[in-house]
Protein backbone atom coordinates (compact mmCIF):
# COMPACT_ATOMS: atom_id res chain seq x y z
CA UNK A 1 0.00 0.00 0.00
CA UNK A 2 2.84 2.38 0.75
CA UNK A 3 4.20 1.88 -2.77
CA UNK A 4 0.77 2.78 -4.20
CA UNK A 5 0.58 5.98 -2.15
CA UNK A 6 4.12 6.96 -3.13
CA UNK A 7 3.41 6.30 -6.81
CA UNK A 8 0.17 8.25 -6.62
CA UNK A 9 1.96 11.15 -4.92
CA UNK A 10 4.59 11.24 -7.66
CA UNK A 11 1.93 11.18 -10.39
CA UNK A 12 -0.05 13.98 -8.75
CA UNK A 13 3.12 16.02 -8.28
CA UNK A 14 4.03 15.56 -11.96
CA UNK A 15 0.52 16.62 -13.00
CA UNK A 16 0.68 19.77 -10.87
CA UNK A 17 4.19 20.54 -12.13
CA UNK A 18 3.05 20.07 -15.74
CA UNK A 19 0.08 22.37 -15.17
CA UNK A 20 2.43 24.94 -13.64
CA UNK A 21 4.75 24.77 -16.63
CA UNK A 22 1.82 25.21 -19.03
CA UNK A 23 0.58 28.16 -17.00
CA UNK A 24 4.03 29.80 -17.04
CA UNK A 25 4.32 29.30 -20.82
CA UNK A 26 0.85 30.73 -21.46
CA UNK A 27 1.45 33.76 -19.21
CA UNK A 28 4.84 34.42 -20.81
CA UNK A 29 3.33 34.12 -24.29
CA UNK A 30 0.45 36.44 -23.41
CA UNK A 31 2.84 39.06 -21.98
CA UNK A 32 5.11 38.85 -24.99
CA UNK A 33 2.32 38.95 -27.59
CA UNK A 34 -0.89 40.17 -25.97
CA UNK A 35 -2.71 40.60 -29.28
CA UNK A 36 -2.19 37.02 -30.45
CA UNK A 37 -4.25 34.08 -29.23
CA UNK A 38 -3.18 31.42 -26.74
CA UNK A 39 -0.13 29.29 -27.50
CA UNK A 40 -1.03 25.79 -26.22
CA UNK A 41 -4.13 25.96 -24.01
CA UNK A 42 -7.38 27.50 -25.33
CA UNK A 43 -8.02 29.39 -22.10
CA UNK A 44 -10.15 32.25 -23.52
CA UNK A 45 -12.85 29.83 -24.66
CA UNK A 46 -12.64 27.98 -21.33
CA UNK A 47 -13.05 31.29 -19.49
CA UNK A 48 -16.11 32.17 -21.56
CA UNK A 49 -17.67 28.74 -20.98
CA UNK A 50 -16.99 28.79 -17.25
CA UNK A 51 -18.22 32.39 -16.98
CA UNK A 52 -21.64 31.24 -18.13
CA UNK A 53 -21.87 28.54 -15.43
CA UNK A 54 -23.42 29.58 -12.11
CA UNK A 55 -22.26 28.39 -8.70
CA UNK A 56 -25.60 26.70 -8.10
CA UNK A 57 -25.55 24.60 -11.29
CA UNK A 58 -25.54 20.80 -11.25
CA UNK A 59 -22.10 20.58 -12.93
CA UNK A 60 -20.43 22.66 -10.21
CA UNK A 61 -22.06 20.59 -7.46
CA UNK A 62 -21.05 17.36 -9.18
CA UNK A 63 -17.41 18.46 -9.56
CA UNK A 64 -17.36 19.52 -5.88
CA UNK A 65 -18.77 16.16 -4.77
CA UNK A 66 -16.28 14.22 -6.90
CA UNK A 67 -13.40 16.32 -5.55
CA UNK A 68 -14.58 15.76 -1.96
CA UNK A 69 -14.89 11.99 -2.45
CA UNK A 70 -11.49 11.81 -4.18
CA UNK A 71 -9.93 13.76 -1.32
CA UNK A 72 -11.50 11.45 1.24
CA UNK A 73 -10.28 8.36 -0.62
CA UNK A 74 -6.75 9.77 -0.85
CA UNK A 75 -6.79 10.67 2.84
CA UNK A 76 -7.94 7.15 3.80
CA UNK A 77 -5.26 5.60 1.59
CA UNK A 78 -2.60 7.76 3.18
CA UNK A 79 -3.78 6.88 6.69
CA UNK A 80 -3.86 3.16 5.94
CA UNK A 81 -0.30 3.28 4.60
CA UNK A 82 1.16 4.20 7.94
CA UNK A 83 4.22 2.32 9.13
CA UNK A 84 3.35 -0.87 10.98
CA UNK A 85 5.15 -1.41 14.25
CA UNK A 86 5.20 -3.96 17.03
CA UNK A 87 5.21 -2.37 20.47
CA UNK A 88 7.61 -3.56 23.13
CA UNK A 89 7.43 -2.99 26.87
CA UNK A 90 8.39 0.55 27.77
CA UNK A 91 11.35 0.70 30.17
CA UNK A 92 10.22 4.10 31.49
CA UNK A 93 7.23 6.40 31.09
CA UNK A 94 9.16 8.78 28.84
CA UNK A 95 10.58 6.07 26.58
CA UNK A 96 8.73 3.84 24.15
CA UNK A 97 10.18 0.97 22.16
CA UNK A 98 8.91 -0.50 18.92
CA UNK A 99 10.23 -2.91 16.36
CA UNK A 100 9.17 -3.74 12.86
CA UNK A 101 7.22 -6.86 11.94
CA UNK A 102 10.03 -7.71 9.55
CA UNK A 103 12.65 -7.85 12.31
CA UNK A 104 10.32 -9.93 14.49
CA UNK A 105 9.82 -12.32 11.56
CA UNK A 106 13.59 -12.55 11.04
CA UNK A 107 14.11 -13.36 14.71
CA UNK A 108 11.48 -16.10 14.65
CA UNK A 109 12.78 -17.40 11.31
CA UNK A 110 16.31 -17.80 12.65
CA UNK A 111 15.02 -19.78 15.63
CA UNK A 112 12.80 -21.99 13.46
CA UNK A 113 15.50 -22.71 10.87
CA UNK A 114 17.91 -23.68 13.67
CA UNK A 115 15.65 -26.60 14.66
CA UNK A 116 16.55 -30.13 13.60
CA UNK A 117 14.92 -31.47 10.42
CA UNK A 118 13.69 -28.06 9.26
CA UNK A 119 14.70 -27.70 5.64
CA UNK A 120 13.33 -24.19 5.11
CA UNK A 121 10.90 -21.79 6.71
CA UNK A 122 9.08 -18.62 5.86
CA UNK A 123 7.76 -16.35 8.58
CA UNK A 124 5.39 -13.41 8.45
CA UNK A 125 4.71 -11.35 11.53
CA UNK A 126 2.52 -8.52 12.69
CA UNK A 127 1.62 -7.11 16.08
CA UNK A 128 -1.29 -9.56 16.32
CA UNK A 129 -0.06 -12.72 14.60
CA UNK A 130 3.07 -14.71 13.73
CA UNK A 131 2.71 -17.24 10.90
CA UNK A 132 5.37 -19.89 10.34
CA UNK A 133 5.44 -22.16 7.30
CA UNK A 134 8.20 -24.75 7.55
CA UNK A 135 9.19 -27.66 5.32
CA UNK A 136 10.77 -30.88 6.46
CA UNK A 137 11.77 -34.03 4.63
CA UNK A 138 12.31 -36.30 7.62
CA UNK A 139 9.52 -35.49 10.06
CA UNK A 140 5.76 -35.32 9.66
CA UNK A 141 3.67 -32.35 10.67
CA UNK A 142 2.45 -34.15 13.78
CA UNK A 143 6.06 -34.67 14.93
CA UNK A 144 7.52 -31.26 14.04
CA UNK A 145 4.65 -28.83 14.57
CA UNK A 146 4.46 -29.08 18.41
CA UNK A 147 8.21 -28.57 18.71
CA UNK A 148 8.13 -25.50 16.46
CA UNK A 149 5.12 -24.10 18.35
CA UNK A 150 7.01 -24.52 21.61
CA UNK A 151 10.16 -22.92 20.17
CA UNK A 152 8.31 -19.90 18.77
CA UNK A 153 6.24 -19.45 21.95
CA UNK A 154 9.37 -19.61 24.13
CA UNK A 155 11.10 -17.08 21.88
CA UNK A 156 8.14 -14.71 22.01
CA UNK A 157 8.05 -15.05 25.80
CA UNK A 158 11.70 -13.92 25.91
CA UNK A 159 11.07 -10.90 23.68
CA UNK A 160 9.57 -8.04 25.74
CA UNK A 161 6.45 -7.65 23.59
CA UNK A 162 3.67 -5.47 24.95
CA UNK A 163 1.11 -7.91 23.57
CA UNK A 164 1.87 -11.53 22.75
CA UNK A 165 0.80 -12.38 19.18
CA UNK A 166 -1.04 -15.53 18.18
CA UNK A 167 1.21 -18.16 16.67
CA UNK A 168 0.29 -20.44 13.80
CA UNK A 169 2.65 -23.09 12.46
CA UNK A 170 2.17 -25.11 9.28
CA UNK A 171 4.60 -27.85 8.33
CA UNK A 172 4.87 -29.18 4.79
CA UNK A 173 6.32 -32.67 4.69
CA UNK A 174 6.49 -35.20 1.86
CA UNK A 175 5.86 -37.93 4.45
CA UNK A 176 2.38 -36.50 5.10
CA UNK A 177 1.48 -36.99 1.45
CA UNK A 178 2.16 -40.74 1.42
Amino acid sequence: MRVFVRLLSVLLALAVAGAGVLLAIEVGWHWWRPASGPLLVPWPSWRATLGAVGWDSFAVRLVAAVAAVAGLVLMLLALSASRRTVRLHDPATEVSFTTTPRSLARLVGIAVRAQDNVRSASVTASAKRVRVRATSRRETEAELRPRLLETVSALLDDVPLARKPKVSVVVDSPQDRK
